[in-house]
């Protein structure tokens, strides 16, 4: 409601005009407290586009101009028409605003005189009358039957051809089948009814609009026979409503491209079988009067309009653009975009829709837009066996906006010319699905600013699957990828690793580089190796942002072809692979015989106590074969150090005796002996 208040006068909120083919401007003489309040109806048949309303919240009215002067004879009809609510709630204590007062008084005052109105239209008995019963018979009693009075004044029911009734010649109809019932054959017509019936002609010359107009606002099933009907401004499809055509013979044409060629503003509407020809907009669904949901539209083709089919969001959040559904639609011929899902308002973003089989072509129509732009989709839509053809005037394929989330494409085909790109993912979008894609416009097959926010299998070029942050309990892989890097600089320099990249080759050619790693919190998980491509005496040390590095110290690789593997467990980065890591060693002095376990590469064996037999295990032994083992003396005294094998013998099929400190033994199992690969003595 306006905060501005107006004076209500008397005037019946009502008026109407028969126009004369050139009056664009019509005054209605009574206040209204805002645009939306004035009902304009020609013929009977609401409009929602093609005019303007002037001077609302004007104590003396205004007026209404029509884009185009309404056909001569037309009977253009003004109402004000309000939904009768409390706008208004007082508040206990505080300042009492006369202002808020007088509006919500008006506000009463109008809701009743358009009470009165309707009062005044429906037939009643004059005050004068004398008593007689204002009840219809029961729904059953007159259910086929014509309305008359009895020879008292009373509603009374009679059969069709009586004397009551005076009509004659109504007959009955059956369907063929077991079980059909006998129907009035008045009633078998008002199943569905023709445009035709109103007055529509089809001829691709008269202006059909107001008796489409007409039909829509009397009957919730409404058929357009084959023809080419040429409109004017928008039809509206409303809740509960079916537009059924004949097929692609039955086609709505429009005179230019300025307005919305058909409007779903409500839910549960019904568009099938038919074809649409030029508008701004082909369909326009958009939740004006109603949540906007479960709308059908099916077998549908829209061509040379500007935007193919359009959903927005709107201005309205309990009004939603949810849940609707296309199955092969074709959008040919489009000025702009194909098809547009957007949000014009501060109502939510178009969600949950379904498409299945639909297709945009331009067919050389010089579209400057995209075949599907998706700019505003926060939850679930979805686009199976979708299919797009562009021209090189368009900007791409199909675009994914920054404001969606969990958009689905599925066996979707992407074709264009000039280098366009096939899928745009914008800065912003979440977790977009591509499932295979046949990109085959000679531009990006996924163009991404997300940032990595989508998964693809068998989608995109030159790698056909992405995969994101993904959880597996049990992996089977015959060929396993890393994601590589190479990094060369022009001097010395610092670069920070991201975890896009699992493998880096790096070259100190031209200075020391220095690898940050991320901070260990941030990286839980992760498994990054590095490697030194060059022979320069430069160094490459990997550190860690904010934190110590590797093992709690930088790793520093010196040498060309020197490599490091680090892991982080959230707290710490870990190094797990060096080629020149420290080796594992282990220190035994307990006379006797000392069977190794094998865990070391080193062992340092001291018999100063007394003599010691170093027994290795069986070479057969699964935690022996290719075991790589030294056993080295480091005790000056006198006493025997042996080494020999499991079941007798020793390396080389003999005992051998280390003798002095620094006598060492290296040996090696190839799983049916030990074998000496070095002995100093």
């Amino acid at each position: 409601m306006s905060d501005s208040h107006i004076t209500l006068s008397g005037t019946p909120p009502r008026i109407q005009y028969a126009a004369d083919g050139s009056q664009t401007s019509f005054t209605y003489p009574f206040a209204i407290f805002a645009a939306s309040d004035l009902h304009v109806a020609m013929n009977g048949a609401p409009q929602a586009s093609g005019f303007t309303v002037n001077n609302a919240g004007e104590s003396g009215g205004g007026t209404v101009v029509f884009d185009d002067p309404p056909l001569g004879g037309t009977l253009v009809t003004l109402e004000r028409r309000l939904p009768i609510e409390r706008v208004t709630d007082f508040q206990e204590g505080g300042n009492f605003a006369a202002r808020s007062l007088n509006n919500e008084l008006d506000y009463l005052t109008a809701c009743i005189q358009q009470v009165d109105q309707g009062t005044n239209r429906s037939l009643s008995y004059d005050s004068t009358d004398g008593p007689a019963s204002a009840l219809l018979p029961g729904r059953d009693a007159r259910a086929g039957k014509l309305l008359g009075f009895d020879s008292s004044g009373n509603p009374i029911m009679f059969e069709p051809g009586e004397g009551g009734g005076g009509g004659g010649g109504v007959t009955s109809f059956v369907a063929t089948g077991t079980g059909a019932t006998s129907r009035d054959v008045t009633d078998k017509l008002k199943d569905w009814v023709s445009v035709k019936d109103f007055g529509a002609v089809g001829d691709g010359v008269t202006n059909d609009t107001l008796a489409i107009q007409a039909a829509l606002a009397n009957h919730q099933n409404v058929v357009i026979p084959a023809g080419t009907y040429i409109i004017s401004s928008t039809i509206e499809v409303s809740d509960n409503r079916s537009l059924i055509g004949f097929g692609q013979g039955s086609i709505l044409k429009s005179t230019t491209n300025t307005f919305p060629m058909l409007e779903l503003p409500g839910n549960y509407a019904t568009v099938a079988d038919l074809r649409i020809d030029g508008g701004s907009i082909g369909m326009l669904l958009r939740g004006r009067v109603s949540p906007c949901v479960q709308n059908s539209i099916r077998d549908v083709t829209i061509w040379n309009a500007t935007d193919g089919l359009t959903l927005d969001g709107y201005n309205d959040g309990n009004k939603p653009c949810y849940w609707n559904n296309f199955a092969r639609v074709l959008i040919a011929r489009q000025g702009r975009h194909g098809i547009h899902l957007t949000k014009t308002g501060g109502g939510d973003t178009p969600n949950a829709n379904r498409f299945n089989q639909c297709r945009v072509y331009t067919l050389g129509a010089g579209s400057t837009g995209y075949g599907l732009y998706l700019q505003n989709g926060r939850f679930n839509n979805s686009f199976t066996d979708f299919e797009v053809n562009v021209g090189p005037e368009g900007l791409g394929c199909i675009r994914i906006g920054a404001d969606t989330d969990k958009t689905l494409l599925v066996n979707c085909y992407t074709e264009a010319t000039g280098g366009l790109s096939n899928i745009i993912l914008d800065d912003g979008s979440v977790e977009t699905s591509i499932v295979n894609l046949l990109s085959a416009s000679d531009g990006a097959a996924i163009e991404d600013y997300s940032g990595g926010e989508y998964t693809a299998y068998n989608a995109g070029y030159p790698d056909k699957n992405r995969i994101g942050k993904t959880r597996i309990t049990d992996l089977t892989t015959e060929l396993l990828r890393f994601d590589t890097e190479f990094r060369e600089f022009a001097d010395a320099a610092t670069f920070d690793v991201d975890q896009t990249t699992s493998m880096y080759l790096i070259s100190a050619f031209n200075g020391e580089v220095e690898a940050r790693l991320p901070a260990a919190l941030d990286a839980n998980g992760a498994v990054i190796t590095f490697k030194k491509t060059d022979a320069s005496a430069n160094d490459i040390v990997l550190t860690e942002l904010g934190g110590p590095g590797p093992d709690g110290r930088s790793i520093r690789l010196g040498s060309r072809f020197d490599y490091a593997t680090v892991v982080s467990n959230g707290a710490s980065w870990w190094l797990i692979a060096h080629n020149n890591m420290a080796e594992n060693a282990d220190f035994y002095n307990t006379p006797g015989v000392f069977t190794p376990d094998l865990t070391r590469r080193l062992y340092m064996v001291d018999a100063y106590s007394g003599n010691i037999e170093v027994r290795l295990p069986t070479p057969s032994a699964a935690h022996a074969v290719g075991r790589l083992v030294t056993i080295k003396r480091n005790d000056t005294s006198g006493n025997t150090l042996s080494v020999t094998k499991e079941g007798g013998g020793g390396p080389d099929n003999q005992a051998i005796n280390l003798n002095s400190k620094g006598h060492a033994l290296t040996v090696m199992s190839n799983g049916a002996g030990w074998q000496v690969i070095s002995l100093h003595t």
